[in-house]
């Protein structure tokens, strides 16, 4: 911050008695000096940034703060009020007031002040300081770090107070807290990791540097005992200031109640998960939050105490109070659920196989993708059959647009829906990158996709950009950085030159040969005629079947839509997701027809996820058979696979044709020959209802299974015979 304050910014008799006041009071300093071009342009920036959310913080702290369009370079200008300036704090007015302001667009300036005067902030002897320094040129160097609060405060002449370098004050006044935080924090994670390993609950570097000590670790040391061990999360909307603040201050706290203590900074910003042996070793968790906590399952089934991030900041002893009384009372959150969460949120287990977690990044990208699929696919489709199949030559209906004639709205809906297919390549690109990297992959990956669309690399493209861009960025965060630049990592450098290398392959290096390889798959299929085509069909009936909504499912799906996913796509591309749609609808169809007419195979729950089967069937939800595949998967699937392949081959021979990527028999008003298409969804569901009825009726009867309930397939275990799953 040496060129961000100097003496001339600071005005330690501030007069204003309101918080509009002195922001016109510090903001005429920047204007005097050449920092900020239009005072009352600038003014009405900082009051809309105050609207959003009261910047005043407990402790007599202000920091109203702005990026403005009339700010020339990133400027912090300092305040100190005798009489207090309400600034929506808890605790009452503030004293020491901070107006930070950055050049529009300037984030890296903007959010590198607020993070490192936010751990400053946290630093009872840094208040103490600027509350007694006795002029500008002293408290612009405190705040700049060139000065510790101990020189700033005690005589120079004193060999105590000199007893420290300027160099190792600068540190400390600028990024000390922040480093030992960090420090602490990886030596807790060491012990955590040993106590879930059953290894005895010494405290790490008690006879290390202080800096090296996990919060309470040293105190628990000195009685031989385990330390009261808590994790906890912070965040914030914009994952810089609050959330570090929270962090600092949970740590201090922490430290002073012999406490081991280790947070997880969330936010707007990427994060690194907690170690699980972390986690699992902990006595309680803390939640001081003002966004929803990331993976929040991870910290189920142990004493928690939730709360806003301000709170962390203001009351982190009674935080940790509080958590400790709900540890000794045995209060516990309810235990995570056995599955569930969003392919994002479960992606990339460091515990997991390499290749589970390219499923989960790929799964990621594609049920991200679906939802424009399905509004793109459908809106085209209307748009075809209200203003028939040359709606795609309309002109702009911007240009011309009649409310009373029928072709108008028929472009209206093929124009819209064209926008959201627009957005398929660098949706998927975009969200497998998040699926590996978190936040900080969203950039490169767009980027990555919207450069596959250039260059025409289609959906090859963007799986091809999407794991690039994770992988890149993942690289890039295991790059050790100074605490201080954490902060603006995820928002400035790591989307830059991920961006930068990202767009560098797909251009230069492997855009080309992916574009070509998207061509040569396209003329292949429009290719395809007769046989072929029935041989293509029934392929992919087989892989719609195989895992019922898995990888292997999405893949033909993702195929399908591919040939789709243009305004003007080929009649192959069309039936080929005709005969996609119509295989995936079998096996749900299958198992509802199965549990209705040989009930008796089947347990009370199966004939109850049958009723359901009929709806998620008809509406093209393959997952509606998963119950019946996961109970019964040697019969059920292979059964699904014969009459997803029968189907698809069907649809293929009959010429079946449709636009729309999803809707199952609601946009039969959309297929072409619906009538023919209906036989082949017929035929398959047929055709896997009699293999299903007739091998788990060959199931080998014993005395036991046959007086059994046929109701209920209850059965009695006997000495020698192993009962088969219910199925």
């Amino acid at each position: 911050m040496s060129d961000m304050i100097t003496a001339d910014l600071v005005d330690l008799d501030l007069s204003a008695d309101t918080k509009e006041a002195a922001a016109r009071a510090l903001a005429e300093r920047m204007v005097a000096q050449g920092r900020v071009t239009d005072l009352g342009g600038f003014l009405a920036d900082v009051a809309a940034r105050e609207a959003q959310m009261p910047t005043g913080l407990d402790g007599g702290i202000g920091i109203p703060h702005c990026r403005s369009a009339h700010v020339t370079e990133p400027s912090l200008a300092f305040g100190r009020s005798a009489a207090g300036i309400d600034f929506g704090a808890a605790d009452g007015p503030a004293d020491l007031i901070f107006l930070i302001a950055a050049p529009a667009g300037a984030d890296d300036a903007h959010l590198t002040i607020l993070s490192s005067l936010a751990r400053q902030l946290m630093n009872t002897d840094f208040t103490s300081a600027l509350r007694a320094v006795a002029d500008a040129e002293t408290a612009a160097a405190l705040i700049r770090g060139d000065e510790t609060p101990s020189t700033a405060q005690a005589p120079a002449s004193s060999e105590e107070s000199t007893g420290v370098s300027e160099g190792a004050g600068a540190a400390q006044g600028a990024v000390g807290a922040a480093g030992a935080s960090e420090d602490s924090a990886a030596a807790s994670v060491a012990a955590s990791a040993d106590a879930a390993a059953g290894t005895t609950a010494q405290a790490p570097g008690a006879s290390a540097p202080a800096q090296t000590t996990p919060a309470g670790a040293g105190s628990a040391a000195d009685t031989g005992e385990r330390p009261f061990r808590i994790v906890a999360v912070t965040s914030c909307p914009t994952g810089i200031a609050h959330t570090y603040m929270a962090a600092e201050s949970l740590e201090n706290a922490g430290r002073e109640a012999g406490v081991e203590l280790v947070v997880e900074t969330q936010g707007s910003a990427g994060f690194t998960r907690l170690d699980p042996a972390v986690i699992a070793a902990a006595d309680a968790v803390i939640f001081a939050h003002d966004v929803p906590v990331r993976d929040k399952d991870r910290f189920a089934g142990k004493p928690t105490v939730d709360v806003g991030v301000k709170a962390g900041i203001n009351r982190p002893v009674e935080l940790i109070t509080e958590v400790r009384a709900k540890a000794a009372r045995g209060e516990r959150s309810a235990p995570a659920p056995a599955a569930g969460g969003t392919p994002v949120e479960r992606a990339g287990d460091s515990t997991e196989g390499y290749g589970t977690r390219l499923r989960k990044w790929l799964m990621s990208g594609v049920s991200y993708m679906v939802p424009f699929v399905a509004a793109g696919g459908l809106l085209i489709a209307l748009g075809f059959a209200i203003g028939g199949y040359k709606i795609n030559k309309a002109p702009s209906v911007m240009d011309h647009f009649v409310w009373t004639q029928a072709d108008s709205w028929g472009a209206l809906l093929f124009q819209i829906g064209a926008v959201a297919f627009g957005f398929l390549v660098p949706v998927l690109a975009g969200y497998i990158a998040y699926g590996m990297a978190d936040r900080p992959g969203l950039v490169p990956g767009f980027v990555g996709g919207a450069i596959s669309l250039t260059i025409n690399a289609g959906f090859l493209g963007g799986l091809a950009a999407g794991l690039i861009a994770g992988g890149v960025v993942m690289a890039i965060q295991r790059v050790r950085i100074p605490p201080a630049l954490r902060g603006i990592m995820p928002v400035v450098v790591i989307p830059l030159i991920s961006s930068a290398i990202v767009g560098f392959l797909m251009f230069v290096v492997i855009g080309k040969p992916i574009a070509s390889a998207q061509k040569g798959l396209t003329d292949w299929l429009n290719g395809l005629t007769g046989t072929n085509a029935v041989l293509l069909g029934a392929l992919l009936g087989l892989m719609m079947c195989f895992d019922l909504g898995g990888p292997v499912n999405k893949v033909a799906y993702t195929f399908a839509t591919a040939g789709i996913a243009v305004s003007n796509p080929s009649d192959s591309a069309m039936k080929i997701m005709a005969a996609v749609m119509a295989a995936g609808m079998v096996p749900p169809l299958a198992m509802a027809l199965a549990t209705t007419v040989r009930g008796r195979l089947f347990t009370q729950t199966e004939r109850e996820n049958g009723k359901a089967a009929w709806v998620l069937g008809a509406s093209f939800i393959s997952e509606g058979a998963i119950p019946f595949a996961a109970a019964d998967p040697l019969r059920v699937i292979p059964s699904s696979m014969v009459g997803g392949a029968l189907t698809g081959a069907l649809s293929m021979a009959f010429g079946a044709t449709l636009r729309a990527p999803h809707g199952g028999i609601f946009v039969i008003p959309l297929i072409g020959n619906p009538f023919l298409y209906l036989i082949a969804i017929a035929a398959g569901v047929c055709a896997t209802t009699a293999l299903v009825v007739l091998l788990k009726g060959m199931r080998k009867q014993t005395p036991e299974t046959t007086a059994a309930d046929p109701a209920t397939n209850e059965t009695t275990t006997t000495k020698k015979t192993k009962q088969p799953v219910a199925a």
